[in-house]
């Protein structure tokens, strides 16, 4: 179900099985007697809606890729490019400098060096 929003409607006596929902929504709604097994409807889906003698079982855990109207496809590809975008400075003039340079020569002398990450558990040691 995707985009669905139920409004006003009576559920007696239904079996919901492997239910995975974006942006679905009861609202108004009445469950009577109904069983929903292996499903992501969270009590925020049921707006003003009552439950009766029904029963959850299974219910989907973890977090669940909501598909809400600020969290669309747009803005994740996006958040995605700039991130690319981010690294292409970086990515240039390290090709500027392996064609100068050379790639072994580059490699050598960039393992030679140790890395800060690597010397920190040592470094405070000597801070007295």
């Amino acid at each position: 179900m995707k985009s669905v929003t139920f409004e006003d409607s009576l559920f007696e006596e239904c079996y919901f099985e492997d239910i995975t929902s974006s942006n679905t929504f009861f609202k108004n709604c009445t469950f009577i007697s109904t069983i929903f097994y292996n499903t992501d409807l969270f009590e925020y889906k049921f707006i003003n809606s009552r439950v009766l003698n029904s029963t959850f079982l299974h219910n989907k855990e973890g977090c669940q890729l909501d598909f809400s109207d600020d969290n669309n496809a747009y803005m994740i590809y996006f958040v995605s490019f700039l991130g690319t975008l981010a690294v292409l400075p970086g990515n240039i003039v390290s090709a500027l400098l392996m064609d100068k340079i050379g790639r072994l020569r580059m490699l050598g002398e960039c393992l030679s060096f140790p890395h800060p990450a690597s010397v920190s558990p040592i470094l405070p040691q000597f801070a007295h």
